[in-house]
């Protein structure tokens, strides 16, 4: 990831205001959205990126220990935050898709789940690149490309926790985007949602033109048929389930 900041670094001074220490846009409540087109960076590849880590206990799992921290300090010093794919302490897997819908109308999904891994340089112009089962470095990504902007009316990114595993409360979970030209823009899953399967993340409009990202960071207690409810996508959906690796 560093390779692309170095290589964008000199271009930052001419976007918006950001997180001056990273080097990226930070998408919150109080500021929730960003333009592409107005930024310079609605052309060649988008690239979202979902990566998580898994905490081994929460804040209150903290005070219980705080008798242990009293007798022993330096336990305060030791991480409680361990990689996702560390099999044997959790058991995690996160999931990144989009929703898609075109400008002829057509729409669909963009997911794992079902091998929907969808097409870059042909309808609907955006894929994904693989399934990331234990949140390795990399993450899961879908790359959009927006040289065929005009072909895309509004995409919705969401993230959802596949099988049985851990709720969104106990993943530090991001999605970051990296436009072609410019910083990236980040969005933090930092909610407290303890029962929530799904989220949608961010959306992506083409209004007259003009490409804007929105933070949405919207929990859910289902999964993708509730956020196409809740988004007016109007697609079938129906239980699915993963090869076993």
């Amino acid at each position: 990831m560093a390779f692309w900041d170095n290589l964008f670094a000199g271009r930052a001074a001419q976007f918006d205001s950001g997180n001056s220490v990273s080097n990226a846009i930070d998408l919150t409540k109080r500021r929730p959205s960003v333009s592409l087109t107005k930024q310079g960076a609605a052309t060649g590849n988008l690239r979202v990126n979902l990566s998580w880590r898994m905490r081994t206990s929460d804040i209150e799992g903290r005070s219980r220990q705080s008798g242990r921290l009293l007798r022993n300090p330096a336990q305060l010093f030791k991480p409680e935050v361990v990689q996702a794919h560390t099999q044997g302490m959790v058991n995690v897997d996160l999931d990144l898709g989009c929703l898609y819908e075109l400008a002829d109308g057509s729409k669909g999904v963009v997911q794992p789940l079902g091998n929907f891994f969808g097409d870059l340089n042909a309808a609907p112009y955006v894929k994904l690149s693989g399934d990331d089962r234990f949140g390795g470095s990399s993450g899961e990504t879908i790359f959009v490309n927006l040289d065929h902007r005009d072909a895309i009316r509004r995409l919705l990114f969401f993230v959802y926790i596949y099988d049985q595993t851990p709720a969104f409360d106990r993943t530090h979970a991001k999605v970051t985007l990296y436009p072609s030209n410019g910083p990236r823009i980040e969005i933090d899953l930092d909610e407290r949602a303890p029962q929530a399967r799904s989220c949608a993340v961010f959306s992506l409009e083409n209004v007259k033109g003009d490409l804007t990202v929105r933070r949405e960071a919207r929990f859910v207690y289902g999964f993708q048929g509730e956020l196409d409810r809740l988004y007016g996508w109007g697609l079938q959906w129906g239980r699915g389930y993963k090869t076993k690796t």
